[in-house]
């Protein structure tokens, strides 16, 4: 075996030989491999036998450098690209908002404000070298920039959501559309919650009452019927009420009560605010509805496994946004955020949790329900 593996590279050194210098390459042309330098493997049977092969540590050399060929060649990031492509890339490093920019890797945060404030402060790009001069992105991140900029990402399609995922009782699609507005309610351990919104993803009202009846004592169905009516009376008219339906599982013994306790007012609930004495024939859906937790918390990122953290900190976010934003995902009347700024703080103990979720379950609402049109 080593006698072939010393004939072989012999062969090649004598075939690649030129001006008196050997090697197993001829002169590399402009961007190929350098000369490589002539080393050699001692044999461990014959102490005589010297095989020449080219050193590694040149080759491992050589690979790498040629990596960047901008900079191999002193080259400018524009004799880098096509005119075309340089058009492309300065028509939205020119004209694209931040949030825009945000979607171009490495371009997220700060840099992509670094750049706005340079194009704002010195003018447009002309060239693509000019971008180097802003700051936090230099000639290595600059191009990744332009080739995200040229080959986007595509982002997989989302599946269209099938309306009966997240609510029921199933109701034609184009009553759900029409609404001009909805109420969510959700139920806590002594508090019940809702939100009106309208159509046009505007807070009308939103609020919070105290059960003190919820899980006390024997769970006498007069004092829950007593604190729901209660609650029912104080509740704006809407074209839907959205109650929410607790993933709590019947198989789960330790939290039998609450899931009993969640039953027994939802359905006080469906009673006191569905209508009463229709026709069965008639042709009106049913004003009551149950959305699925679950669906809301997905929609918002909140799940863990099987189990939902708190929206606090998204329901602060779209508070922040409806001030700072010029289109909010949701808008909240000035007297609606001074009431509730401090609710949902960390480490609160107001207990707006209800108050949360009822908010979310109404935004959650409309937008898969554009989602599963769409």
């Amino acid at each position: 075996m080593m006698w072939v593996a010393r004939r072989l590279l012999s062969s090649v050194v004598q075939r690649s030989q030129y001006a008196g210098h050997s090697g197993l390459f001829r002169r590399p042309q402009h961007g190929c491999l350098p000369d490589l330098e002539l080393r050699y493997l001692q044999c461990t049977c014959c102490w005589r036998s010297r095989v020449p092969v080219a050193g590694f540590e040149t080759l491992n050399a050589a690979i790498s450098s040629t990596s960047e060929p901008c900079k191999e060649d002193n080259r400018s990031l524009d004799a880098c690209y096509t005119s075309e492509q340089r058009a492309a890339i300065l028509q939205l490093l020119n004209t694209a908002e931040p949030s825009e920019l945000a979607g171009v890797k490495l371009l997220r945060g700060r840099k992509s404000l670094n750049l706005v404030e340079y194009r704002t402060k010195n003018g447009p790009f002309k060239t693509l070298e000019s971008v180097v001069n802003v700051p936090l992105l230099k000639h290595k991140s600059a191009v990744t920039v332009f080739n995200s900029i040229l080959n986007p990402v595509k982002k997989e399609r989302k599946v269209r959501i099938q309306l009966a995922k997240f609510i029921r009782p199933e109701v034609d699609r184009s009553w759900l559309e029409e609404a001009s507005n909805i109420v969510s309610l959700v139920c806590g351990t002594n508090k019940i919650a809702w939100a009106q919104v309208d159509r046009g993803m505007t807070v009308l009202e939103w609020q919070q009452v105290d059960c003190p009846n919820f899980l006390r004592g024997t769970y006498m169905a007069s004092a829950y019927l007593n604190d729901v009516s209660a609650a029912v009376a104080l509740l704006p008219s809407a074209d839907f009420y959205i109650i929410e339906k607790s993933s709590i599982s019947v198989q789960n013994t330790a939290l039998f009560p609450i899931m009993a306790h969640m039953r027994a007012v939802e359905a006080m609930l469906f009673a006191l605010l569905e209508p009463r004495n229709l026709p069965l024939e008639s042709n009106i859906p049913p004003r009551v509805l149950n959305m699925m937790r679950p669906a809301v918390g997905r929609h918002f990122g909140l799940m863990v496994g099987e189990s939902r953290t708190s929206g606090a900190e998204t329901v602060r976010q779209l508070m922040t946004e409806s001030v700072t934003q010029k289109l909010p995902r949701i808008n909240f009347p000035p007297e609606l955020l001074v009431k509730h700024r401090n609710s949902f703080q960390m480490g609160s103990r107001r207990g707006g949790e209800e108050l949360c979720d009822a908010l979310l379950q109404a935004v959650a609402f409309y937008e898969l329900l554009s989602e599963s049109s769409s």
